[in-house]
């Protein structure tokens, strides 16, 4: 996919954010996406904001180094990466096997589990055969995608560049049912207006050869930047940075064990 534009935003004014100051040393483009709340979206002047959006922030700041968000479809991230449009992704991607062959990773981020949205009182059965000719919607190239391709192959399986089209063939009567991170269908779905009348559907996803061992932070294979950027989520952890950060959009901790 094509490149959306770049937003350039500097160490200092990071740190002015998080409460400090900064040396600016060589710069450091990050990939993000701008449309998962609460993790990324789009504000009404343009700029970008959420916790992934705040944790690229820090890092920067954490690394001296000035930080340039680069807005990307989702479908289109890791060959960006491998491109070099920018140097490593900070958009809630998850760790799996698959995507170790084509890139690296920091250690994770953060770790939340994966859930069905559905019509309250949809009484789908969560089996192959229950969710036979059913219409799932997922976020394309998503490890969710992987999910439902394995444990439903008869389902009626709809894929979509953004989160939030998912959401409004939801709304729209075009999907049965869609899957996604817990947290992200709470704040960015049901606990708004558009998700009224909408609950989750089953138990929360156990489904590690799919959605991977938490979110980190993918860059080229060989890239060093990957110790760099574990030593920095391991920094802002202990100096409290990254609780505020996640206290900022979430009630529990989303770090994970």
């Amino acid at each position: 996919m094509n490149l959306k534009k770049s937003i350039l935003v500097s160490v200092v004014g990071a740190m002015a954010l998080l409460g400090g100051q900064a040396a600016v040393a060589e710069e450091l483009r990050i990939g993000v996406e701008g449309a998962y709340p609460p993790f990324s979206k789009k504000e009404a002047d343009g700029t970008l904001s959420g916790f992934d959006i705040d944790i690229a922030l820090a890092l920067c700041a954490q690394l001296e180094r000035e930080c340039e968000l680069v807005e990307q479809e989702w479908d289109g991230m890791i060959p960006a990466l491998i491109g070099k449009k920018y140097d490593a992704i900070v958009a809630s991607m998850s760790i799996t096997e698959d995507r170790k062959k084509q890139v690296d990773f920091s250690e994770k981020y953060y770790q939340t589990p994966s859930r069905f949205v559905a019509k309250e009182g949809a009484e789908f059965e969560l089996t192959a055969e229950g969710t036979k000719d059913v219409k799932i919607g997922v976020l394309r190239g998503t490890t969710l995608q992987c999910h439902v391709e394995k444990v439903y192959p008869d389902a009626d399986l709809r894929l979509y560049n953004t989160q939030e089209d998912v959401f409004a063939d939801l709304v729209a009567g075009r999907l049965d049912m869609q899957l996604n991170n817990t947290l992200q269908a709470i704040d960015g779905f049901l606990n708004t207006p558009q998700g009224e009348g909408f609950a989750f559907l089953g138990q929360n996803v156990d489904d590690p050869e799919c959605l991977g061992e938490g979110t980190g932070i993918a860059v080229r294979k060989g890239d060093p930047l990957a110790g760099e950027l574990s030593a920095a989520i391991e920094a802002i952890r202990a100096d409290g940075t990254y609780q505020a950060i996640n206290d900022k959009y979430f009630d529990v901790d989303i770090y994970g064990e």
